[in-house]
């Protein structure tokens, strides 16, 4: 409830400086300009973020950029829904790019500092994936070079196959 009544204090004050200071035809063309331009930015981003995320699948990549990008643009959206300027202002600069992506930044850290598994998963999931074929056959030991610390290569043909 106090967060309720927080708002309201915040959106009244702020509509009402706006309101002294530019007149009241104007503050109404503000936000009524404000709620179409961050419609169409919604509807625009919402798309490109649809849009990002299926190539992600698409190259078998976890979108979890992707799908912070969409959840910010739907926070964004819904911003715009609620009555205020405060709110209008809000849901805009998360519909822009360089600012939702600071905004994904701090939002991916939050988390992973609250569960460091996150992190993990995410560099991992950032790796590449390589599809193989275990191949029965004889053992190779490796012979040990005291003088190199050499990774273990194993030598071979890439053979194109289905990409699944």
């Amino acid at each position: 409830m106090a967060f309720v009544l927080l708002y309201l204090v915040v959106e009244i004050v702020a509509l009402v400086a706006l309101g002294s200071a530019i007149g009241l035809g104007w503050t109404l063309l503000v936000l009524l300009a404000g709620s179409v331009l961050g419609l169409w930015l919604a509807r625009r981003e919402g798309v490109r973020a649809a849009q990002a995320l299926a190539e992600a699948v698409n190259n078998r990549r976890v979108p979890t950029a992707e799908l912070t990008d969409g959840m910010l643009v739907a926070a964004g959206g819904v911003l715009l829904f609620v009555p205020g300027l405060v709110t209008d202002l809000a849901g805009l600069l998360l519909l822009l790019p360089p600012v939702r992506a600071l905004a994904r930044r701090r939002l991916v850290q939050a988390a992973e500092k609250r569960s460091p598994d996150l992190r993990t998963a995410r560099i991992r999931s950032q790796a590449p994936v390589v599809d193989g074929e275990v191949v029965e056959g004889d053992v190779v030991e490796r012979e040990p070079r005291p003088d190199r610390s050499d990774p273990l290569v194993i030598e071979g043909t890439v053979v194109p196959g289905d990409k699944r």
